[in-house]
């Protein structure tokens, strides 16, 4: 397939047209130049750092949450406020973190790995962007003053309800276009089969999106509707998270946290220094991942009901035949697809000279914590292991929040001196990836413990033997360092990528097509459009290397 120009936005003249005003004019020039750009470098980098922003603030309130737990007899905040506390950590977590920041991503590197001269519908995707900020700010807003799910402002609930939409509809509008970007602006013989990792893990995450989100906006505006003029088919505002909680949990969050298994997979072998061994398995594990958005769609629990039955024989077996493939499908097959790129990474490491990066650990821990998340999925699914209704379910949905998190982080470190001309440096970037990993760790696995001593979710005071005090204040210490590390390495980053080392072209002797144009990469991408004859098209022009 040839590429297939997107529009491509002309240059900002105007930062300096009048000599006499260049100071004032060009900083006006310059915000305006952001605030209405279609480039795709500048809209992925805005999208990523609110998105961060946002996932500072959940892992506060994250916190927030935990510190309630730990005194069973007391809270420190207003009863009222519970509710959409917990609210806000959820929803935050998947659609004010980590969904924009992996898109954000993806918007900013897969053009270039596709050796696109720009984003295909990069308008639809600067409308997406605004009216995902504006919808999550006015859901922020409107949780605050006392709307959202549990809330007792009415027209505030219903302002949450509507803000919902409006921002899972920016987000559908990025993925619509990341799709079309894959599948028309790819270089002169880019098949299917030569698209990098990454952009193949975006490619299902954005198809998933577009299949999935759809549903949930419809969802929404039924509760709309319900909520203004007939509250009871749907509960009014305690039934909010009933109707639209399945895409808030397993195994619907192994899609947004996709592209940070694809970028995992896409780091293997520049780490290893040689061509990816099984690609092809590969691609397909990640598209075995992208099944679960399909259990959005149905908007059902896909659970194993092993309980005894006092149907007879046959007929029970038939029971439990479709209780499996249901299961199998919807939990098992995601996991599957996770596993099969951790496993056949050390293949790529067989006789090499391997060059271990911040990156890599990044992404490598972010991995690690996204398939705990899925085996905690797994687990949680078995009705007989009595896990439905407890904490469990929340340290899975952390476990994979924030590994994904951990990814991009890593991926921002790999993708940084093509978008700034700079890098970060490696040893402090590294030291945040292992207290990013322990933070990760600390959140999510004393959740897996006090599941199973059945404290309950959505609750901050209850009753159940065992040490409580430990397992939340763990918690709350995990979500710290999760805070800690997003801080940190935002500052790290701003630091590196203003006055921080200036690399090459292609500082990590990459293999794909982004790392064929200068760094930072130009306003068009390319100067020239690249022939592609295999999956690693910058290793055909180093013979030397493979």
């Amino acid at each position: 397939m040839t590429t297939i120009d997107a529009h491509i936005e002309p240059g900002h003249a105007a930062a300096s047209a009048d000599p006499s005003s260049r100071a004032r004019s060009g900083r006006l020039a310059t915000i305006a130049a952001w605030l209405t750009t279609s480039d795709h470098k500048r809209l992925g980098r805005m999208m990523f750092a609110v998105g961060l922003l946002a996932l500072l603030g959940v892992a506060i309130v994250g916190g927030l949450v935990t510190l309630e737990r730990i005194d069973v007899d007391s809270t420190s905040l207003d009863a009222g406020s519970i509710d959409q506390l917990l609210a806000l950590a959820r929803v935050g977590l998947a659609f004010f973190a980590v969904l924009p920041i992996v898109l954000g991503l993806a918007v900013a590197v897969v053009p270039l790995q596709l050796g696109a001269r720009a984003l295909a519908f990069p308008r639809l995707a600067a409308a997406g962007f605004w009216a995902w900020f504006f919808g999550m700010a006015l859901v922020v807003a409107s949780i605050v003053a006392n709307g959202g799910p549990g809330g007792g402002a009415s027209r505030y609930v219903a302002l949450y309800i509507a803000s919902f939409g409006v921002m899972l509809g920016g987000l559908t509008m990025v993925a619509i276009s990341l799709a079309t970007t894959v599948l028309t602006t790819r270089a002169p013989g880019m098949n299917m089969r030569r698209v990098p990792l990454f952009s193949w893990s975006v490619l299902v995450t954005a198809l998933g999106l577009i299949v999935m989100l759809p549903v949930v906006i419809g969802a929404t505006i039924y509760l709309y509707v319900s909520y203004r003029y007939n509250r009871a088919p749907f509960g009014g505002n305690a039934g909010i998270l009933d109707w639209t909680g399945f895409s808030l949990t397993q195994p619907q969050t192994y899609l947004y946290a996709l592209p940070a298994v694809g970028f995992f997979a896409e780091l293997v072998p520049v780490a290893a220094r040689k061509r990816m061994p099984q690609r092809q398995i590969v691609l397909a594990g990640l598209g075995l991942v992208g099944v679960a958005a399909i259990a959005g769609v149905t908007q059902l629990p896909h659970v194993l009901p092993w309980r005894g039955s006092k149907l007879n024989l046959g007929h029970f077996f038939w029971t439990k035949v479709g209780d499996l493939l249901d299961y199998g499908l919807f939990n098992v097959l995601p996991v599957l697809g996770a596993v099969i790129v951790l496993l056949l990474a050390p293949l790529a490491f067989v006789k090499s000279k391997p060059k271990i990066t911040a990156a890599f650990v990044f992404g490598l821990f972010g991995l690690l914590m996204i398939l705990a998340g899925m085996i905690g999925g797994l687990l949680y699914g078995v009705l007989d292991l009595g896990l439905q209704g407890t904490v469990f379910e929340e340290g899975a949905y952390t476990y994979v929040g924030y590994g994904a998190l951990l990814g991009a982080l890593g991926a921002v470190t790999h993708w940084g001196p093509k978008l700034w001309g700079r890098k970060i440096a490696d040893a402090p970037a590294i030291l945040l990836a292992l207290v990013g990993a322990l933070g990760a760790l600390l959140a999510s696995l004393p959740y897996y413990i006090a599941g199973f001593a059945d404290q309950p979710a959505g609750a901050v005071t209850f009753d159940y033997s065992g040490p409580h005090e430990l397992w939340n204040v763990l918690a709350m210490i995990g979500h710290g360092l999760v805070a800690l590390t997003v801080l940190a390495f935002a500052g790290l980053a701003v630091k590196s990528f203003t006055s921080g080392e200036t690399v090459g072209d292609d500082p990590w002797n990459g293999q794909t097509l982004e790392w064929a144009t200068s760094s930072p990469a130009p306003e068009n991408n390319f100067a020239e459009i690249h022939t592609v004859m295999s999956p690693e098209p910058l290793l055909d022009l180093k013979p030397e290397t493979v």
